[in-house]
């Protein structure tokens, strides 16, 4: 079965659209306006061996902000639809990326409940052309329409370039995990209370 999943977000910012596809082999095309954001979606389809397309058209005459948080909003939305029942679904993942000097965490449950948890304390306000503080809107806006917990923890590093990579990469190999399929529970919800 497909788990494949297509958005359009349209809105009077934005104008996104979206394909993803669970079991793909990490291949992307993205198109924001933002450079460095492109590739950082190009590492959460790589490291999650999905296949992802995004062309996102947004306001960047005012600033980034709509587009960011926007594409995290249409990626989460496609992540719960491409799931459907979610039966024999792994459910949680997590994942320690370590690159060079730095060390980032990240903790995903499929639970049906959205909470972002971000803590990072990154000294650049700008990493190539994306805007830092935005890291948090989009992870956000993933978490409440993929209705997931996503903890992330930068936990130390030198080099903001290094830690806002670290992040993407260690939350796309946690959400590989949690969106695996284990062949002995193929028909089953993980979830003691037969809802997620």
């Amino acid at each position: 079965m497909s788990r494949t999943a297509a958005i359009h977000r349209a809105t009077s910012e934005t104008d996104i659209r979206l394909r993803l596809n669970l079991d793909g082999r990490g291949k992307s095309q993205i198109s924001t306006g933002i450079r460095f954001f492109d590739h950082m979606l190009d590492l959460v389809a790589r490291h999650g061996a999905f296949d992802l397309n995004v062309a996102a058209k947004g306001d960047l005459d005012v600033d980034q902000h709509h587009t960011v948080e926007d594409v995290g909003i249409a990626l989460g939305e496609a992540v719960q639809k491409s799931l459907g029942s979610k039966k024999g679904i792994l459910r949680a993942g997590y994942f320690l990326m370590p690159m060079d000097e730095t060390l980032a965490a990240a903790a995903i449950d499929l639970s049906g409940r959205p909470r972002c948890v971000f803590h990072a304390k990154i000294r650049a306000a700008k990493v190539g052309d994306f805007t830092v503080e935005l890291l948090e809107d989009f992870f956000q806006g993933f978490a409440q329409t993929a209705k997931a917990n996503v903890h992330l923890r930068c936990l130390y590093g030198r080099s903001s370039h290094h830690q806002v990579e670290a992040l993407f990469k260690a939350f796309a190999r946690a959400l590989r995990f949690a969106v695996s399929r284990d062949r002995r529970l193929k028909n089953v919800l993980p979830s003691t209370k037969e809802l997620l």
